[in-house]
């Protein structure tokens, strides 16, 4: 329901209370505002402007089945993710199968096509009660937006980039979209809206709207500039995030951890044939998206093994108590059984991986390296004939001995991190490397950098001749987030299909950023303030070598507020990844950007972070 100025006037300040408390019931999990910011602006005075696009970010977009295999019965259009996910205890097996990609090529598999939920409703919920976009996607409607001018860029968030237009042709639909938009609203430019790795996928669009064919859209110089006003990033991992590292390489992160650590049986549940670590796995390790986060930049980003940004030592700033654990209404609350995170003596080292807590800690000195030729065992001729779909079983091939070297007194950073995973998962390295680079360019002019495999690195290829253009990266702080994992050997029976674990045991002394194995820094719960702010804050500030015609570039940041009880949900101030999607303050900004604002006249930069200053540290040529 939309109103206009003079009947929201008419209904008076109760009515509006009403109008966004009737939501409660359908948008289960977020807080209602006593004024939701839509109705708030459209008293202002603030209406429908510019067309908007939203590019949704990995798993918030809803997969449906279109042909499938025998066991996917009576399934054809139903939602296989996104959906009320009941098809995962009715004939888990088969559902697994059906989301996993093929692990030689990164597309189908025989038999099966599972494709992206198109419209507004692809990303609106994620399962019945868990929102992403639907309190976005309202509060436009609050001020006059609607299908004419609202545009939801669903795409198979599993595939690289680039293989969305060559199975989908999904860069071309949005190219197609952005144009009829563009024209149909009085040659309006539009406001796209990307949250999370949507961010880098429409970064890579950037450059292949501009590309010739065949490799890309055609668009020509200036495409970007006639047709798109503002970027706004949302929750952006621009530099990676190194829990992609530990996906890859373990299945794991700081929510399994917990789980290990309070209830370890829980991953030993056999319900799906196997350890339920091994299924996601085996899942992961088939879609080539996560690759598109691993950390960019090595260790001019990420630190060394005996240095690193700054984020390290501020971690002082995020206040005591962030510990999360989980709740049954997918909320997260923030525990007294543990006494909360501050740094007593802070960790100043760019470690991603490490094998034990003594090793993660160790002076570079006293370290063994990594040697990739010593562990490679990726042309034994026993690998040549795995099957797409035991993924794990690459792991087979490896003898003990070559484990246990690894494992001993070793270190990765940003940098080394990438032999490691050419070891535990070469196939899945090998088609990384065709699809995503993860370096920092020398020379932006060389003709390498044409090539697809570098659009969606904001360190290895330029932003679009775009002057009149803004960029902006939104994004929470106050959270702690995961940065650098401790593991270890697992159990001797499980050493074949997955050698390595997180080593749950793993805390730090008298209250500190390690606990259960993982180190945390500030950032938004999943993306380090470094991954999502730099760019905005160094890399594309003024005219630089990465951003050559100066568009404008603004960093905002949203303060993480807890809301005082369970009671409230998510909250209206909440900074964390997801739950960002319904803080007030961001939807405002949007809101006004949409309606014609610019970066200057919302405020310009608002930082609560150490993020310049941290920028700062970082040496890298502009």
């Amino acid at each position: 329901m939309v109103f206009t100025k003079n009947e929201v006037e008419k209904k008076g300040p109760k009515r509006h209370y009403k109008e966004w408390s009737f939501l409660l019931p359908t948008l289960p999990g977020f807080d209602a505002p006593e004024v939701s910011p839509g109705v708030k602006l459209n008293r202002e005075g603030v209406t429908a402007l510019h067309p908007v696009v939203l590019v949704p970010g990995i798993v918030t977009g809803g997969l449906e089945l279109w042909e499938g295999r025998s066991c996917a019965e009576g399934l054809f259009r139903k939602r296989l993710w996104g959906g009320s996910f009941a098809h995962i205890l009715q004939r888990p097996l088969c559902w697994l199968e059906h989301l996993s990609l093929h692990n030689e090529t990164g597309l189908d598999p025989p038999g099966i096509r599972v494709r992206a939920v198109p419209g507004l409703v692809a990303a609106d919920n994620f399962a019945s009660d868990y929102l992403v976009w639907a309190v976005l996607i309202e509060n436009l409607a609050r001020i006059g937006y609607e299908g004419k001018n609202l545009y939801m860029a669903a795409y198979d968030w599993r595939l690289s980039f680039q293989n969305t237009e060559s199975r989908d042709q999904a860069l071309s639909r949005l190219k197609s979209n952005i144009e009829l938009m563009f024209v149909t609203n009085g040659y309006k430019k539009v406001v796209v809206v990307p949250q999370s790795m949507g961010a880098i996928y429409f970064l890579h669009f950037l450059k292949w709207v501009e590309t010739p064919p065949p490799m890309g859209g055609g668009g020509g110089p200036g495409w970007c500039d006639k047709h798109i006003k503002a970027i706004m990033n949302i929750s952006p991992a621009f530099l990676g995030i190194p829990k992609a590292v530990s996906n890859i390489f373990s299945a794991e992160g700081s929510d399994i951890a917990f789980v290990r650590a309070v209830a370890s049986g829980i991953l030993n549940f056999d319900y799906l044939g196997l350890q339920t670590v091994e299924h996601v796995l085996q899942v992961c390790r088939t879609w080539d998206s996560i690759i598109s986060l691993m950390p960019k930049g090595g260790k001019t980003i990420w630190g060394d093994l005996d240095w690193c940004t700054k984020e390290w030592s501020n971690c002082d700033q995020v206040k005591k108590g962030y510990v999360k654990h989980f709740a049954s209404d997918n909320t997260y609350n923030f525990s007294d059984m543990q006494k909360g995170l501050h740094v007593k003596e802070p960790i100043k080292n760019g470690r991603i991986i490490s094998f034990g807590k003594a090793v993660s800690q160790l002076l570079a000195s006293l370290l063994t390296a990594l040697d990739s030729e010593e562990i490679s065992w990726k042309s034994n001729s026993a690998t040549s004939n795995l099957s797409c779909e035991d993924v794990w079983t690459e792991c087979d091939e490896m003898s003990r001995e070559i484990i246990w070297k690894v494992a001993k007194e070793k270190a990765c950073t940003a940098r080394t991190v990438f032999d490691l995973l050419n070891f535990v998962a070469p196939k899945v390295m090998k088609r990384a490397e065709a699809h995503f680079s993860h370096g920092i360019a020398e020379n932006l002019e060389d003709p390498k950098y044409a090539h697809y495999k570098y659009w969606s690195n904001p360190l290895e290829t330029k932003l679009p001749n775009a002057p009149h253009m803004e960029i902006y990266c939104l994004y929470g702080v106050g959270i702690p987030t995961e940065r650098s994992y401790v593991h270890k050997l697992s159990p001797s029976d499980k050493l074949n299909r997955t050698p390595f674990q997180l080593d749950s045991s793993a805390d730090g002394e008298g209250g500190s950023w390690l606990q259960n194995g993982v180190y945390f820094v500030e950032g938004d719960e999943s993306v380090p303030v470094v991954s999502s702010g730099f760019m905005c804050a160094k890399g594309w500030r003024g005219r630089t070598r990465f951003n050559p015609s100066g568009m404008a570039a603004y960093v905002r940041e949203y303060q993480h507020k807890q809301p005082g009880s369970i009671l409230k949900g998510r909250g209206l101030e909440s900074g964390a990844r997801v739950n960002i999607m319904g803080n007030v303050s961001l939807i405002e900004d949007v809101l006004r950007v949409a309606a014609g604002a610019t970066g200057a006249d919302i405020g310009g930069d608002r930082i609560f972070s150490d993020i310049m200053r941290m920028s700062e540290r970082i040496n890298l040529r502009l």
